[in-house]
């Protein structure tokens, strides 16, 4: 054979090869990039990612659980990334690094556009929820020392209130239940602390008299165990003008019986509670990927519920569609329609929660054209556009303290 007629052989050789490694290699990346079940619409790329609050916490622990189903029964794994803050949990959500952010408030906030998310590198955000898990105890409540002789939120008026410095979040919080009894900071003595767990210490040392938190958090435990004492006053469901005040600056907490907690009785107390954790996407998140974890997360709620402190707040009839104050994501919905439990009412807030993103968007992109340069001024200019603009459209501008 000729020296051309072996270069020919050769290189027809090396394409026929190269033809089959190339139908090889995509159909190994096409099988282990997908693997789902058609027949029943999940469908998961081989490794999913969510934010979370840090290791340890029950968002983290929770995320892990339901993580060893996807493995398990759909070869998936779930990276699970802790977040030190609210926006670092929501940026790698936005830079596309997580699929979903199983957070709190701050899915809210960055809807909103308002705290952290209210500089010129975020502004609103289309945040779209998937689940929510509202759990045995409370995301946030009045936590009273005993010895206070505090019985009601009436009875706060005059006591001493522990203020978190640089957590305005919290301490809008605290203004909204403070207002269920008419009461504002004006009524008050606050006492600043440097953090959450400071604010416990404060009470326990007889600096304050109340504190705020979960109605299950560590550091009540030990103000139970406390010459001091611990008493939860109560915030009645039954009184509908004290709920609409609340509901004012937090719509996102809802009318809540927490069972869990230091001297709480068998049949629970009446507060308010959060989702914590919300399991959100953006507007852009797939379609079948949501559908598909909220498929799972629903049919596999018992192989998880009791592997994760709060896991059980992820019962589907603890799914308070009707008072959400973010919307759904189209593949989720999907999913709830399928099952019978989106109902007109859900639809009906939802529709309202799209328009409040609509009107939020349409504010910010009319504001950043001759927004102030300075970091504080644009803050300053965007929340007083934004509350007027809320406020001329006759929507809730979440009131002061934000």
């Amino acid at each position: 054979m000729s020296m051309p007629q072996l270069v020919t052989t050769l290189l027809s050789s090396f394409i026929r090869l190269s033809k089959h490694s190339l139908l090889a290699t995509l159909l190994s990346l096409l099988l282990g990039n997908v693997v789902s079940a058609a027949d029943d619409g999940i469908e998961f790329p081989k490794t999913i990612a969510w934010s979370a609050y840090g290791t340890g916490t029950g968002g983290y622990s929770q995320a892990v659980a339901i993580g060893s189903i996807l493995q398990r029964q759909y070869q998936t794994n779930l990276r699970v990334i802790p977040g030190r803050n609210d926006v670092s949990r929501l940026a790698t959500l936005r830079a596309n690094r997580v699929h979903f952010s199983a957070g709190g408030s701050e899915a809210v906030y960055a809807q909103e556009g308002v705290l952290n998310f209210a500089s010129k590198i975020w502004g609103p955000q289309p945040i779209r929820a998937l689940m929510s898990n509202y759990s045995d105890s409370c995301s946030y409540t009045l936590v009273t020392a005993t010895d206070a002789n505090i019985n009601s939120v009436a009875d706060i008026k005059g006591k001493r209130v522990t203020f978190i410095q640089g957590s305005p979040s919290l301490n809008n919080a605290m203004a909204a239940l403070l207002s269920y009894a008419n009461l504002s900071w004006d009524d008050v003595t606050a006492v600043e602390v440097g953090g959450y767990n400071a604010s416990a210490e404060a009470v326990l040392n007889n600096r304050a008299d109340v504190v705020g938190g979960a109605c299950n958090s560590p550091p009540f435990l030990r103000l139970e165990a406390s010459p001091r004492g611990l008493t939860f006053p109560e915030l009645p469901h039954a009184d509908a003008e004290a709920v609409a005040r609340v509901r004012a600056r937090l719509p996102w907490y809802v009318p809540h019986i927490a069972l869990e907690g230091p001297t709480i009785p068998p049949e629970g107390i009446e507060v308010f509670s959060s989702a914590y954790p919300l399991l959100v996407g953006l507007e852009t998140s797939d379609e079948t990927l949501a559908y598909s974890i909220v498929k799972v997360m629903h049919l596999h709620f018992d192989e998880y519920k009791n592997n994760a402190p709060g896991a059980t707040g992820w019962r589907m009839d603890r799914q308070k569609f009707d008072q959400a104050f973010i919307p759904f994501h189209p593949g989720a919905i999907r999913y709830y329609r399928e099952i019978g439990v989106w109902t007109d009412a859900a639809e009906a807030q939802h529709q309202k929660n799209l328009q409040r993103q609509s009107a939020l968007q349409q504010a910010w992109e009319l504001f950043l054209p001759t927004a102030p340069e300075g970091y504080t001024e644009f803050e300053q200019a965007w929340l007083a556009t934004r509350e007027q603009v809320l406020a001329k459209a006759g929507l809730i501008t979440l009131g002061e303290g934000l």
